[in-house]
């Protein structure tokens, strides 16, 4: 919205030009998402209250746990209003990215909603079904995949790079939707898996977001990708605005949402999150530097699988307790230390992927 406001004003007085600019409009579009989810996030988690869609908890958990029951849930309502809000201001509506960035973070917000009402207010434990979850997720994943695989102007914009290896690159060809559909859904579940302790999956969620945010700006950028070697991707740049909205948001909701937390952010705004992270990456050809970055999220999937198939074939556990951030505090860490742990894990791995743009 601004900025064809603000590029019809600069014709009468420059300065208005500064608009135009990509570096400043994501500044203001962070800014503008932190203020408007601390301005809401009160009057959410009153309205959550009322409705009382308070937060169940596990009877074979952490016993720390248990005090959280009833905090209201759902509170990734809050961080999807702040990023629809601030992208519509401050992005380009004319950036196609942008409006599929918003439909499928938007979609997977719908579906985690349904899941987290039926959980709530009609008392169902298990929500959508497992079934009925994967299918919606599936479809909204697919046709976006699709819709990336047929936006592509060269085979470079569909192939797969291979990090930290110069000129090394998998061509996928049609693989591409599938690659791009596992890579969605799975970040999108992983986020979810993550989201077990008060603030633990909103930093690393931030921190991801925000070096996605730098790949998006560098490979839009058709002086800075020659120089680096990455993918060139016309309009790409734009991700970095929706990318700022996820920083800016994740931070205001992590005000309310650092322990102890007042809200937590459930499967709306969970499942959401990981899609937008997964959907950034394959916008600017960044899969397998998401893996690193989010490192976090990787590894908490991976502690769920090998112990419920461990767990088949013996009978035994590996963990004790599955994600592994519940086996850490069943080990004696204090939920805060086990919280900024993973945080400091995740901005390391963060500088990590980040390097990946130089070492070659």
């Amino acid at each position: 919205m601004f900025i064809e406001l603000a590029t019809w004003l600069s014709q009468w007085y420059s300065p208005f030009h500064l608009f135009g600019y990509l570096t400043f409009r994501g500044l203001m579009t962070a800014l503008t998402a932190l203020v408007v989810s601390l301005w809401a996030g009160p009057a959410v988690i009153r309205w959550l209250t009322r409705l009382k869609v308070g937060q169940s908890v596990r009877l074979d958990g952490p016993q720390t746990h248990l005090i959280k029951s009833g905090t209201p849930t759902m509170g990734g309502v809050l961080i999807l209003l702040s990023i629809l809000f601030s992208v519509v201001l401050w992005g380009d509506w004319g950036n196609r990215y942008i409006w599929l960035l918003l439909g499928v973070t938007l979609a997977f917000g719908v579906i985690g909603f349904v899941d987290d009402y039926k959980k709530v207010v009609y008392k169902n434990p298990k929500g959508l079904s497992a079934r009925q979850k994967y299918f919606w997720q599936s479809l909204v994943a697919l046709v976006a995949a699709w819709m990336m695989f047929h936006w592509a102007d060269l085979p470079a914009h569909t192939d797969l790079v291979i990090p930290f290896m110069k000129n090394m690159v998998i061509e996928l060809g049609p693989v591409f939707i599938l690659m791009a559909y596992f890579v969605i859904v799975g970040t999108s579940n992983a986020v979810n898996l993550t989201d077990g302790l008060d603030g633990l999956a909103i930093m690393p969620a931030v921190l991801v977001s925000a070096a996605l945010s730098v790949f998006a700006y560098l490979s839009g950028h058709s002086v800075f990708s020659d120089y680096l070697n990455i993918p060139y991707i016309p309009g790409v740049g734009e991700v970095a605005i929706f990318g700022a909205a996820l920083v800016g948001a994740g931070l205001g909701f992590l005000w309310f949402n650092t322990y102890p937390a007042q809200v937590f952010m459930g499967d709306v705004g969970a499942l959401a999150i990981g899609a937008a992270l997964g959907l950034m990456a394959i916008m600017v050809r960044q899969e397998l530097v998401l893996v690193i970055m989010g490192g976090i999220f990787v590894i908490e999937t991976l502690s769920v699988m090998i112990q419920v198939l461990y767990y088949k074939w013996t009978g035994k556990r590996v963990f004790k307790m599955a994600p592994l951030h519940h086996h850490f505090e069943l080990s004696g860490w204090a939920e805060p230390k086990v919280i900024v742990r993973f945080w400091i894990i995740t901005l390391i791995l963060v500088l990590v992927g980040l390097a990946s743009l130089k070492v070659r």
